[in-house]
């Protein structure tokens, strides 16, 4: 499959609400979730609402639906059965305020632009499709660059820029859409550690901003440190709450199903963060 630089998407939402249950408070919420692929379920009766203001980890194994539960919020996989709000009324209601980092894998890093031209894409929710950016949405784009240390490289093509500098460009498309929610697919996946160290660091600003943060996360050992809020996901939801509370040994044994190479990591996870 050809990759994107700009990801489809599908509208399926009937515009029904959630029902009672669901509060129109909640950032994101989502209720009977079933994503399948080739009529092989990959998520499975999820029900979810998540807190505002918080830095939400998303941890399973392999195949357990991270990434397909982020993109089927955002409405680029269509859902089998289901319904998701974003602040009590359906996304492309409210599309302005979601913003995404997706896999770098998913991204034709060949796309004849430079740094400043991607962050600028974040924009264009205000500036329109077809239109040309103005001064004020490039400072605001400099702007971006700036707080995740790439402003030097706003005129470098982005096929030249490193894995840790393509990912800091796509946070600041993301910074420069200012955004209330964001989902972040793996961002800490094959940088450095003072990359990874630099992208917590504004993810936490994020947050103290009051914004409502999402991270595909694959590191156990980092949970408890990165993350305030978890979902533990299998194909369905295992658990979900305040980390404290969930990252307990009997939650990922059920998730994982017993890998022990990963159960080990995640007791001392545990034992570290004295969880």
């Amino acid at each position: 499959m050809k990759k994107m630089l700009f990801p489809l998407r599908r509208t399926i939402d009937s515009g029904e609400g959630l029902g009672a249950e669901h509060p129109a408070s909640a950032p994101v919420s989502i209720d009977d979730m079933t994503v399948a692929y080739h009529r092989r379920p990959v998520l499975w009766d999820i029900e979810y609402d998540s807190p505002e203001g918080e830095l939400i980890g998303i941890v399973g194994p392999n195949g357990a639906g991270k990434s397909t539960l982020i993109k089927a919020i955002m409405d680029l996989v269509p859902m089998a059965a289901g319904r998701v709000r974003i602040y009590g009324e359906p996304y492309t209601r409210h599309r302005r305020l979601v913003g995404y980092v997706p896999q770098r894998e998913s991204v034709d890093w060949d796309f004849p632009v430079n740094a400043l031209d991607v962050v600028a894409m974040g924009r264009y929710g205000e500036i329109g499709w077809c239109r040309r950016v103005s001064r004020s949405h490039k400072d605001a784009s400099m702007a971006a660059l700036d707080r995740v240390g790439m402003a030097d490289y706003a005129r470098r093509q982005i096929s030249q820029l490193s894995g840790g500098q393509q990912q800091r460009v796509f946070l600041a498309r993301a910074l420069a859409q200012d955004a209330k929610i964001y989902f972040m697919d793996e961002p800490l996946a094959g940088v450095d550690a003072a990359t990874e160290q630099a992208i917590i660091a504004l993810l936490q600003d994020l947050i103290t901003g009051g914004k409502t943060v999402f991270v595909v996360h694959h590191d156990l050992q980092t949970v408890a440190d990165y993350f305030s809020h978890l979902i533990l996901l299998n194909m369905r939801i295992v658990a979900s709450g305040p980390t404290r509370e969930v990252f307990t040994e009997e939650n990922l044994r059920k998730t994982y199903g017993g890998k022990l190479q990963l159960l080990d990591e995640a007791s001392q996870a545990l034992a570290r963060g004295g969880i």
